[in-house]
């Protein structure tokens, strides 16, 4: 007997077979028309169809005709821990003010740096709480959450202990990776070498308490060099971490081709990535994620070169980069419709590129992103009648439901999600 049984007009199956889909094969997407989904102790217990359902008894039946259903979203890329917000700077990039200048001002990261330093744990957590609850809404059952806004073992390890307390709370399971090397410090400024020790030492005590997967670090232009960055990553894999790096986002530095070099698991951005690095992510399992909110967010005019990628052999994952200065959204349906609009990607390569490549994107392709029997039954049923809906019609929230292993935690009737925690 199944606990819950949902019978759906389409069902969006992705597929990776023990690793992330790579090249042509992200344009292969498992659909199951008139399909059925069985859930039973918070497990996908049956895939299949209405016909072979049929037989099939649960305690609690659901006719979704008309509707998709689909695997929980993941969202591999996010800031999700910072204090304050800063829509004030909006009006001075109208202006065209440049972010140099803003940062001059006090804005800029470093002004989200003294809000996360000031603000207390507790006020922190419940912030996040609020941005964690809309993006369930929105279909994300799987996240990543950087620090980055601490600059300081401090406030780093805050945003890191709040990350791992949420994980224990709410629904979404989140994925925490190091950002200490985000931008340099302004009691480090002309010492980046020196800046970068002070966040390795901060390694041992996160190993010891469990509080991040992964290793990130900003290499662009004014932050960090690609031999830094070499260095920094290769310390925190000896160190027993995963690593991750922001890429290429602007100019072209070769830190596309050093993730590949050095087997991180994601190189990030890539707006600038040379045609040698886009050859290296195919030739190499480093996965590709794709933050095209944060191009538009910014008036650029170049995205990443997805097409390129994609045609190379590469694995590419999408992701909204939620963050307060250059993509305030958890929307990553809207990043689903840039994907179709602005980097040119087929229907297929995007669903893949939200489920399966993002789960393998975090380390978690063996649990999240596709439709197994076995693995927990995160599932999204949405207000479509078929995958290729979502990426078509963008600015609305398209989500009816979301369960989390098995248990339903979203749905139309919330205007938001609503997890608190009693204290």
């Amino acid at each position: 007997m199944l606990d819950t049984l949902i019978f759906a007009s389409q069902i969006v199956v992705p597929v990776g077979e023990d690793r992330a889909l790579r090249g042509t094969e992200m344009n292969e997407l498992k659909v199951i028309d008139n399909g059925a989904v069985g859930i039973k102790d918070g497990k996908i217990a049956f895939v299949g169809t209405h016909e072979e359902a049929s037989d099939l008894k649960a305690n609690e039946t659901m006719d979704a005709k008309g509707k998709l259903l689909s695997p929980g979203l993941v969202d591999p890329h996010t800031h999700l821990v910072f204090g304050g917000s800063r829509e004030h700077e909006l009006a001075l990039k109208q202006q065209g003010i440049p972010y140099l200048e803003i940062l001059a001002q006090g804005g800029g990261i470093l002004s989200t740096v003294r809000a996360t330093r000031e603000t207390e744990e507790d006020a922190l957590f419940e912030k996040v709480m609020f941005h964690l609850n809309r993006c369930l809404t929105y279909g994300v059952t799987t996240m990543e959450a950087k620090s980055g806004y601490g600059l300081d073992k401090e406030t780093e390890l805050k945003q890191l202990r709040v990350a791992k307390k949420l994980n224990e709370y709410h629904p979404i399971d989140l994925v925490s990776t190091f950002l200490g090397a985000h931008a340099i410090p302004e009691n480090y400024k002309g010492r980046p070498d020196a800046f970068l020790e002070e966040m390795l030492s901060m390694l041992s005590v996160i190993s010891k308490e469990g509080l991040a997967e992964f290793v990130d670090i900003f290499c662009e232009t004014g932050v960090f060099t690609v031999e830094q960055s070499r260095t920094f990553l290769q310390k925190a894999k000896t160190a027993g971490f995963g690593v991750k790096i922001h890429a290429d986002e602007i100019d072209p530095l070769g830190g596309t081709e050093m993730a590949c070099e050095i087997g991180a698991i994601s190189a990030d951005h890539l707006v600038g990535a040379s045609d040698e690095g886009v050859r290296m992510l195919g030739e190499s399992d480093t996965i590709a994620v794709l933050l095209p909110g944060t191009t538009f967010y910014l008036g650029k005019d170049q995205f990443a070169p997805a097409r390129k990628m994609i045609s190379s052999g590469a694995a590419v994952a999408l992701s909204t980069d939620f963050n307060p200065g250059s993509s305030p959204t958890e929307n990553i349906q809207f990043i689903m419709n840039l994907a179709a609009l602005k980097l040119k990607m087929t229907p297929e390569e995007i669903w893949n590129a939200v489920t399966v490549n993002a789960a393998y994107a975090i380390g978690r392709g063996d649990v999240a992103g596709s439709l197994v029997e076995g693995r927990n039954a995160d599932l999204v049923l949405w207000d479509v009648p078929n995958y290729k809906y979502v990426p078509y019609h963008y600015g609305v929230n398209h989500v009816n439901k979301v369960w989390k292993k098995g248990v339903l935690v979203a749905g139309k009737a919330d205007s938001y999600a609503n997890y608190t925690v009693s204290s």
